[in-house]
């Protein structure tokens, strides 16, 4: 595939995700180093996300897991986003929110769902698996 060619896949991906943000001005690290942020759609979106081996939802549901562990709550707001424009319902990624207590922490799985409130809101009465 060629740049331009990976670059407009990676696009495609990205509007999949988040819609008119995927193109928008974005956040100001965007404005800062765009061409960064180019790279960033070419060989996340174009070459990574784009292969065969999983779809959309599952690749998404995954980066959501990731970036909670990591601790890395700006993209894990972006991300919840796009899981939940992609299908997975609030509930599904509050339990993988959790589930990252167990392998990356309960701090990493507090700060995750501290993240995860301006996203999915809080939680109303039946919304939460039973025990």
């Amino acid at each position: 595939m060629t740049d331009d060619e990976r670059a407009s896949a990676g696009k495609a991906i990205q509007e999949q995700l988040w819609g008119e943000h995927a193109t928008g001005g974005g956040p100001p690290a965007t404005r800062v180093a765009p061409d960064f942020f180019a790279w960033v759609r070419r060989a996340c979106f174009g070459d990574v996300w784009s292969r065969p081996g999983l779809d959309l939802k599952s690749r998404s549901l995954a980066t959501v897991a990731q970036l909670a562990a990591l601790g890395r709550t700006d993209e894990l707001r972006a991300h919840l986003a796009g899981a939940l424009r992609l299908g997975w319902s609030r509930a599904e990624l509050v339990e993988v929110l959790v589930q990252t207590a167990c392998y990356a922490g309960i701090p990493a799985a507090v700060a995750a769902l501290n993240a995860a409130e301006p996203v999915l809101g809080p939680s109303t009465q039946g919304d939460e698996s039973p025990r």
